[in-house]
């Protein structure tokens, strides 16, 4: 059976994982859902989950025997946190094993819409939280958060359409393309960005002369590409490209929106 699930489980690459993917790591399972294919122990020490599709299932069953249940076989979950460090990723389960039900505190949606998770709608037990840690024999590898949905496949579900898809489904085209191509347009909110470009290095924000709130998003560093993303009101209305030699100017300063 093992044999088997490494035939099937991706190779990971061998180069270090890039500041990019991990980017796109965090983006594209934070917030995800997945079904268990396994019962899921509470565990605060993060249950070890090794990247060639193995686990010790004795472990397991005695952390769920110390501490019940986070989810059982069928129920479903949520990534709720992804750290990578060092040579594994940690995903935060249903919120981790803070105290309270998970549900009542985190919230899911995008431009401007944020409504809570709740479960346990059809009056089942309500499910705790877990931390699992995806582990590789060396440093985190070169790899892509489907990579890694396909590296857990013995014990998570990703199989139903994802939250982050059922968004971009309804999204125009020109901003879907955008964020495939990862750029930023006129016209994104805050969120489409997030997604396109990740987290910006800086913020800066600013009051223009007709009173409108303007915000400049920063991206990358010298030697290389710089980006500049001009919100005003919430919505981009500019962006600008430049390459920054070491220790030279960035850019010029983005000009206020007409």
């Amino acid at each position: 059976m093992l044999t088997l699930l490494s035939a099937v489980l991706p190779v990971a690459r061998a180069d270090k994982l890039s500041v990019d993917e991990r980017l796109e790591i965090e983006r594209g399972l934070n917030a995800e859902f997945a079904t268990m294919r396994v019962p899921l122990p509470r565990a605060k020490r993060p249950l070890i989950f090794k990247s060639d599709g193995t686990f010790d299932k004795s472990a397991w069953d005695k952390v769920m025997q110390e501490n019940g249940p986070a989810a059982r076989q069928g129920d479903e979950v949520q990534i709720t946190r992804v750290e990578i460090a060092g040579n594994k990723i940690v995903l935060e389960i249903n919120g981790g094993t803070k105290s309270g039900h998970w549900y009542d505190h985190v919230q899911v949606g995008m431009g401007g819409g944020m409504s809570p998770v709740n479960t346990n709608q059809n009056g089942t037990q309500s499910v705790n939280g877990s931390h699992i840690a995806l582990v590789f024999p060396g440093s985190v590898p070169s790899l892509k958060a489907a990579d890694i949905r396909q590296m857990l496949h013995p014990i998570f579900d990703f199989e139903k359409h994802s939250a982050a898809e059922q968004y971009m489904d309804k999204l125009p085209e020109p901003v879907k393309k955008a964020i495939k191509e990862q750029k930023a347009i006129a016209g994104m909110d805050k969120d489409q960005v997030l997604l396109a470009l990740g987290k910006p290095r800086n913020k800066s924000r600013e009051t223009s002369a007709e009173g409108d709130e303007l915000e400049d998003w920063i991206y990358g560093d010298p030697p290389g590409k710089m980006v500049f993303v001009r919100f005003s009101e919430g919505k981009v209305v500019k962006v600008n490209e430049s390459y920054a030699n070491v220790g030279g100017t960035t850019a010029p300063p983005l000009a206020p929106p007409r």
